[in-house]
């Protein structure tokens, strides 16, 4: 008899290493200390009242399957969305996904053989790493430093590494672990490569709506490159709406659209549930975000200011999103996060963060690095910041 075997794809799926330490975490709530999870992007401001309300009060018979594009009452309201953020499409040109997620992934398969590359410049959301290898692709990385903030890398780093079998660059704007806000010229960049390399340009912007100090730049704003952008979206973080599994791919590339949709009708339809609650939140007034960017940016300000003012510690100050990278003075960046959990407590408290190492596609990058969500009120977050600056004071790796 034959030994069952798993996939070579699964033995090459990678974990997530925002979630691997989370046995650790919870061994220490069982011993009594508090931890401040800081390592996952999951908001704590409340889903909007009127968008739980729509879903609570939703009146029908049969939960049906939707349009394997998404209801065209939704995606019509997604247009006029659309519009007041600067981008001019059509309900025609969206296909509502599972999460952000499926319309990274059906773009990856879509657009992508098996063996391809797609080029990202690192470090980039771990999560790729698990749609690529879905798909069968390779990731491609290309570095970014924190001295200069994680800007975009020079354009001769992206001439060096396509290859023949380059058919992407992905760009997640604001970034996400980095919150790096890529502005117009940055992306004009991109143009220039993807047009004389006849390359895609994936465009992740889920954190559109928390930018800071300057505008958001949308790669759908470029012109005269309508058939190489594909917009991925998501109303995960933007309306603390993370359970509904809500996204979006828009792209105004007819044939890719129509090639989407075959993936899209394989599994038949996005949750209506969660469709409810997207087309609700449309209904938002104009100054919700105005609100919840106000908290997130008041967040940033403190962790910036307290991560800068610890010994040997230095965190370049994000322009959007709700992330922060920080240099410590460690030795290992995945040994530290787990001794913060595993063996030191400050008050009977600890804190939880991201090990940056998970975020770069490059060999021992990161080991000094960690990505921070600031996602918790402040007073937590001023909490979990003291426990930080008695934990690095304490750690028996620290430089």
């Amino acid at each position: 008899m034959s030994k069952l075997t798993i996939s070579k794809r699964g033995f090459q799926m990678p974990p997530s290493p925002i979630r691997k330490l989370v046995p650790f975490a919870e061994a220490s709530k069982k011993k009594g200390i508090k931890v401040y999870h800081l390592n996952i992007g999951q908001p704590d401001i409340e889903t909007p009242r009127y968008v739980l309300d729509a879903v609570r009060h939703s009146d029908f018979k049969i939960l049906e399957y939707s349009h394997s594009a998404g209801n065209e009452s939704y995606r019509r309201k997604l247009v006029a969305y659309y519009k007041k953020n600067g981008i001019t499409i059509n309900h025609n040109e969206i296909i509502i996904t599972t999460g952000g997620s499926e319309a990274i992934l059906f773009g990856f398969m879509a657009c992508l053989d098996a063996g391809d590359e797609v080029i990202i410049p690192e470090p980039y959301y771990a999560n790729y790493n698990g749609f690529a290898v879905s798909a069968g692709i390779n990731v491609v990385p290309i570095t970014s430093h924190i001295e200069n903030g994680f800007a975009l890398p020079p354009i001769e780093d992206f001439e060096k590494v396509i290859t023949g079998r380059t058919k992407a660059i992905v760009v997640c704007n604001p970034n996400n672990p980095t919150g790096y806000l890529y502005s117009k010229d940055e992306l004009e960049v991109l143009k220039q490569i993807v047009l004389k390399h006849h390359l895609y340009l994936f465009a992740d912007e889920a954190y559109r709506e928390f930018c800071y100090e300057d505008k958001h730049f949308s790669a759908m704003q470029l012109t005269g490159c309508d058939d190489n952008i594909v917009l991925m979206d998501t109303i995960s973080k933007r309306y603390s709406c993370c359970g509904a599994r809500i996204g979006a791919l828009i792209t105004r590339n007819k044939e890719l659209y129509n090639t989407v949709m075959k993936f899209a009708q394989a599994r038949l339809s996005p949750p209506g549930f969660g469709q409810i609650a997207g087309e609700a939140a449309i209904d938002l007034p104009d100054n919700y975000f105005d609100v919840t960017k106000a908290a997130y940016k008041a967040r940033r300000d403190l962790i910036v200011k307290r991560l800068n003012a610890m010994p040997g510690v230095y965190c370049p100050n994000p322009g959007g999103a709700f992330y922060a990278m920080a240099k410590l003075p460690i030795d290992d960046s995945d040994k530290f996060c787990q001794w913060l959990l595993e063996e030191f407590s400050y008050c009977n408290q600890t804190v939880m963060l991201a090990p940056a190492t998970g975020f770069y596609g490059s060999a021992d990058y990161g080991k000094d690095e960690v990505r921070i969500a600031y996602v918790l009120n402040l007073d937590s977050l001023n909490a979990a910041m003291d426990c930080l600056e008695k934990a690095l004071a304490a750690y028996p790796g620290a430089k």
